[in-house]
């Protein structure tokens, strides 16, 4: 009989992390980005986020994923619109505020696409 192999732990890339986490990697900590993310550690920091995540998520700037859904549309719509950056919350909302007529539209699509989504599921 063989012995049991001694668990291993899970680990992910620092962008892996930061991607699953909601923030730009490029914004986050020099400590966070330099090494390896264990399982155990991206847990803890999604239970009880440290100070800097929690500005990160709150004020950004923000991966093109978070920018999308705040703003109600795809990432396609992100580029169609012209924004290749990140935003900050401020921007974002500034953004919201002004409702260029780019925004209307591409709202408007992901809207009529998600319908389509919702009609197809429901056959």
């Amino acid at each position: 009989m063989t012995s049991p192999k001694p668990k291993t732990t899970q680990t992910m890339k620092p962008e892996t992390a930061a991607k699953k986490l909601g923030v730009l990697l490029s914004a986050t900590p020099a400590e966070f980005r330099a090494g390896v993310v264990s399982r155990d550690e991206f847990n803890e920091l999604q239970a009880k986020p440290p100070a800097w995540l929690s500005d990160l998520r709150r004020n950004g700037p923000h991966p093109r994923q978070v920018i999308a859904a705040k703003l109600r549309i795809s990432i396609s719509g992100l580029l169609r619109g012209g924004i290749t950056e990140p935003l900050t919350t401020a921007e974002i909302d500034a953004l919201k505020a002004e409702n260029p007529e780019w925004l209307e539209h591409e709202r408007s699509v992901q809207a009529e696409n998600r319908k389509e989504a919702l009609r197809l599921k429901q056959r």
